[in-house]
Parts: structure tokens; sequence; C-alpha cells
């Protein structure tokens, strides 16, 4: 991409010469023209130059959970899904559905996907962290405004060159049937693996395929990618500070606010990086966050 970019700006300091000599209004439109594309590779060359994280050019696994307040919460962390799942799409991404819990009446319980393609964790990572939403409640007969939280878990795949090892003795394996009203969501025979690692508690689970030693396989991946994320933890924090970013799904925790009501707002806190069109990242259209952040962590 740097030698594709470089000869073209080589090229359009060729046209501005020629224009100079020639005064071609012709050329002035060409180069006019050139010019937004040119800042828009030359933003990406800079955004590429600060994913240079370990894991940065590795999947993503994404897990969402709803905070307290039941529905609402529940009805806040599905519409956070499709949000990401939007900015997937956009951006040429691959999403697979790895765990899906429904709410009762609305919304989701919890669910894990993973997001596939190159870069997916370097541009995600930084969407880690508690989310808040202020709205007016649409299931609140008194029309009541509400305040909602969930909170994402971002890890990066880890590939079959990075030796995690696990006990089998340490591991209980259960196996069950695909939840959910029905679609991709169900599944008639108990091919859907829980795995739970007992040393450290971690519950891992996966329903997205038909068999069972598929999904334990794409489970395992889930396990091994906490683990590291766990280790690499303890090496820079005293254990019981090793849930490092997971902190309470409640209010002085979020990242990022999305207020509906009284006016429209989407505030990261970290970078104080803003939007007025909150229906627009609700859409999927959160690169301003994403690049935000990452200049906000090199600084």
């Amino acid at each position: 991409m740097y030698e594709k970019t470089e000869k073209e700006v080589g090229n359009l300091k060729d046209l501005i010469e020629l224009m100079k000599l020639e005064n071609d209004d012709e050329i002035a439109r060409e180069i006019e023209k050139s010019i937004p594309k040119l800042e828009k590779e030359i933003e990406n060359i800079e955004l590429q130059t600060l994913l240079s994280g370990k894991y940065d050019k590795s999947n993503a696994i994404l897990t969402l959970h709803p905070g307290a307040g039941g529905t609402e919460s529940q009805d806040w962390a599905e519409m956070l899904y499709r949000m990401y799942t939007r900015w997937a799409a956009k951006n040429g991404y691959e999403v697979k559905e790895l765990d899906y819990l429904e709410g009762e009446e609305a919304g989701i319980k919890s669910v894990t996907f993973e997001v596939i393609g190159e870069n997916a964790y370097g541009y995600l990572k930084g969407e880690m962290g508690v989310h808040r939403l202020v709205r007016i409640s649409p299931f609140d007969a008194g029309g009541r405004r509400h305040t909602s939280f969930a909170s994402l878990e971002v890890l990066p795949e880890i590939t079959d060159d990075i030796q995690i090892e696990i006990n089998p003795d340490d591991l209980r394996v259960d196996t069950y049937r695909a939840s959910g009203a029905g679609g991709q969501h169900i599944n008639k025979t108990s091919s859907a693996v829980r795995i739970t690692h007992i040393p450290t508690n971690i519950v891992v689970a996966c329903q997205s395929e038909r068999s069972q030693i598929q999904n334990r396989e794409t489970a395992m991946k889930m396990l091994k990618s906490k683990l590291l994320d766990l280790k690499e933890k303890e090496q820079k924090e005293k254990i019981e500070d090793l849930k490092g970013e997971q902190k309470d799904i409640a209010w002085g925790n979020q990242i990022r606010s999305y207020v509906f009501c009284p006016y429209t707002l989407v505030k990261d806190h970290r970078t104080n990086y803003e939007v007025g069109n909150v229906e627009s990242v609700m859409d999927g259209n959160i690169d301003g966050f994403i690049e935000a952040y990452l200049k906000y962590i090199h600084m």
C-alpha cells in the first residue's frame, strides 16, 4: 500500500507541474478529484502503523453481557451486537456467531461472536469495556428515561503456532442443545459444547456448528484466548487485580456513553471523541472512535 500511495503522490506532483506550465482546467479538475482519495489512503497508512501490537493482525472474539436491569439492558446488548456486526460488514469482515443466549422478553442475555479478517483484533481491542445507554425506554409504559449498561470483552483468536498448555483433567465438558426460538439458534441434537476450566473458573461455550466435535474445537480456541489473556495480565498486575479492564457493569466504569435523550450524543470518555449522530453510530459507523483510541494509546 505504501509503494502504491508513494507512486500516486509522485503522479500528483507531476500533474501540478504540468498544470502550472499549461494552465489547463481539465488537469486542475483531475488534481482536485485525486486529492481527497490520496488523503484517505495516507490516513489508512497512518492507521496501519498504529496496529503494531502482538496480536493486532488476529481475528477477534467478542462477548457481550448486559448489566443489571433485565429487559432494558438485554435490549441494549442486542443493539450493540447489531452495531458491531454492521461495522464488520461495512469493513469487509466476516462475522461468525459462536454462542447466543436470548433474553426472556427481548434482547440477549449474552452473545459470543468472532470477527474474521486481518487486523480485526487490532481495530476492536479498544472497544473492550462498559458501554452506557441513556434513552426513553420502549419497555417503560410511563415513558421514563433509563440508563442501561452492557460490557464487551474482546480477545484475539489464538492460532496453532501459539502454545497454551491445558491439562485435560482441569476441564469439565458439558453438551446441550442449542438455545433459541428457531432458525440458526436451534438444534435438535446435543451438539452445543460448554467447557469449564476448573482452576480459573473460566467458562466458554459454542453452538454455531452442527457437529459437537467442531463446537468443541472452537470452544477450546476461545478458552486458549482467555487463558492467554489471563496469563499476560498476571505478568502486569497483582493477583487480586487480574480482571483488569473487566470492571463492574455499572456507573463510573463506562468507556463510552450513548445518549438518545434529552439530546443525542455518543462520547468516548477516554479520548473525548464524540459524535452527535447517534443513529449513524448504532448503524456501525464507529471508525472515528476506533481511530481516536488507536492514536490515544500511541501518544
